[in-house]
Formats: structure tokens, C-alpha cells, sequence
């Protein structure tokens, strides 16, 4: 069965966003560059969050840009043909290889685990991610932990007075002191 993942760079105290909604302290360097679009090749499908799915929307077009170096064209020609399934109750139209959530976030996870398809199911957004994590679908936490505080903001873990027992499957540290803990769900 295919495993559903959140990956998400985060502040050493918690949040993928800061208190005014700025995340330029999440850029990669080289190295952690790399990281992420070997990640994204272990992908199959990627679900996404309204606000998530308008911040990677460059990313479509990003080939056309003339500055943007090889490791950057790598990346886009991973991320434009991967399947996206997006979440939101604004948007009536996507554009690329997504698609509109025709369902509940379970009825969907469920759908795509039953699929014949190779790659993991990743969510992307802490509020996806929550939903997701309420009702037990997550099967591996990723962050990418920067060494900021930034002193609010979204937090990567929902703040629910719920239990999940974790155990850690593998560490990385980067020459950017960016430190990539992921974490399985243990069932």
C-alpha cells in the first residue's frame, strides 16, 4: 500500500510559516536543493492545500524562465508532469497535471492507496496535513527544520490533544546547519 507523507521545511519552533505568512528563511541551498528533488521522484501523487498549491504554481511555467539553473529545471521537469490533487473551497479551476479534490480528503487517500500507481502519496500544507493527521491517515512526518525561531505562525504539527507514537527512520544534517528528521507512524 502506498504510504501517505508530509514533508514540509519548518522553524525550530514549529512553524512552515512565520506570524506575517513569510517563509524566505525556508530557501534552500545547493545541498538541501538536491535533497528535495530526490524526494519528489519517490512522489507518485501529490495532494495540496489551496494556499500550498498557489505558492508552487511558478513552478508550472518555471521552465521558461532563462535564469534559472540546472538543478531548477530538474525540479520543474519532476514537478510539472506529477499528478496534484488540490483542496479548496475558492478555486473552481487548477491548471497543469491537477485536478480539483472531487471528494473528502479520506474518500480521496483512500482512492489513490486502491490505484495501481508506484510513489508515495505526499501532502503538502499544515492544513491538509492536520486534517490528515486527525483522521489517522499519515504514515510518515518529514521536516526539513531551519535553525530559526520565528515566534508563530502555522504551525507544522496541528495542535490537537492527540497522541501519535513516532519512531525515527532516518536523520541528515546539512552543511546549512538545516537538520531533515522523518519520522514513521508507529501502528
Amino acid at each position: 500500500m502506498r504510504s501517505v507523507t508530509y514533508s514540509m521545511s519548518v522553524s525550530l519552533d514549529g512553524y512552515i510559516v512565520g506570524p506575517d505568512g513569510g517563509f524566505d528563511w525556508t530557501a534552500p541551498d545547493e545541498e538541501v536543493f538536491r535533497f528535495w528533488i530526490d524526494e519528489i521522484r519517490e512522489v507518485g501523487v501529490h495532494l495540496l492545500g489551496r494556499r500550498l498549491y498557489e505558492t508552487m504554481l511558478y513552478w508550472e511555467t518555471a521552465d521558461q524562465d532563462p535564469s534559472l539553473d540546472d538543478a531548477q529545471l530538474e525540479w520543474t521537469a519532476l514537478w510539472k508532469p506529477l499528478p496534484k490533487v488540490v483542496f479548496s473551497t475558492t478555486l473552481s479551476t487548477v491548471q497543469g497535471k491537477a485536478r480539483l479534490a472531487s471528494g473528502g480528503l479520506a474518500e480521496e487517500i483512500e482512492r489513490l492507496r486502491a490505484e495501481p500507481g508506484e510513489g508515495d502519496i505526499a501532502i503538502g500544507g499544515a492544513t491538509l496535513a492536520a486534517e490528515a493527521a486527525a483522521l489517522g491517515l499519515i504514515d510518515e512526518y518529514r521536516a526539513m527544520v531551519y535553525p530559526v525561531l520565528v515566534g508563530g505562525g502555522i504551525p507544522f504539527f496541528p495542535q490537537r490533544e492527540r497522541r501519535v507514537d513516532l519512531e525515527l527512520v532516518e536523520t541528515r544534517t546539512f552543511n546549512a546547519k538545516v537538520v531533515y528528521l522523518r519520522h514513521r507512524v508507529t501502528r
